[in-house]
Order: C-alpha cells, then structure tokens, then sequence
C-alpha cells in the first residue's frame, strides 16, 4: 500500500505536470487553502473525498487493487521498445522522408 507522502508526492508531480497554481486546483477540486496545503504536505491525514476531489482535477485516478496485482499496476516509466513493430516499420515506408516521426 503507498504512504500517505507517496500519495502527496504523486499529487505534487502531477500538479507540476499539469501547469496548475495551487490556487487554480483549489478552485477546481472545491477545496479551501488550508485544505490542500495539508493535503500535499503529505503530514496531515485527509477525508477520502477530497483525495478524490484533487486527484480527479489532476487527470489522477485512485485505484485499489489486489495486492498481487500492485506490482504489475507499479510497473514504472515505460521506454520505446528497441525493435520496431512490424506496424512501425511499415509506417516509416509511408512517411514522407521514410523517418519516423
């Protein structure tokens, strides 16, 4: 299960992702100041409901998942595949200039 600072930081990646002021999500999710400073400060506990609030005004959503299966939905960052699909390859024959794009 994540901590409560992990959950914080995700939110606070997301925030810096998204563009958003805090001031701008705090209007969206319908939070007050204090609120949300408690809630990415990642030191105060939080109702669930405002989680979801500022989690959904971020393009986040929350998930619960079997515990087996967290390590399959915690995979992390993915990369380009080094061989090209056989789609790709015959996509770069198509393209103008024969690159990818």
């Amino acid at each position: 299960m994540a901590t409560l600072p992990e959950i914080t930081a995700t939110l606070r990646e997301a925030l810096g992702r998204n563009g958003l002021t805090q001031a701008q999500l705090r209007a969206l999710a319908g939070v007050s100041q204090r609120t949300l400073t408690h809630v990415l400060s990642g030191r105060d506990d939080f109702k669930l409901s405002t989680l979801l609030a500022v989690a959904d005004r971020l393009g986040l959503e929350l998930l619960l998942v079997p515990k087996g299966a967290a390590v399959a939905v915690d995979a992390g960052a993915t990369r380009e595949p080094q061989v090209k699909s056989r789609v790709a390859a015959a996509l770069d024959t198509v393209r103008p200039g024969g690159g990818p794009r």
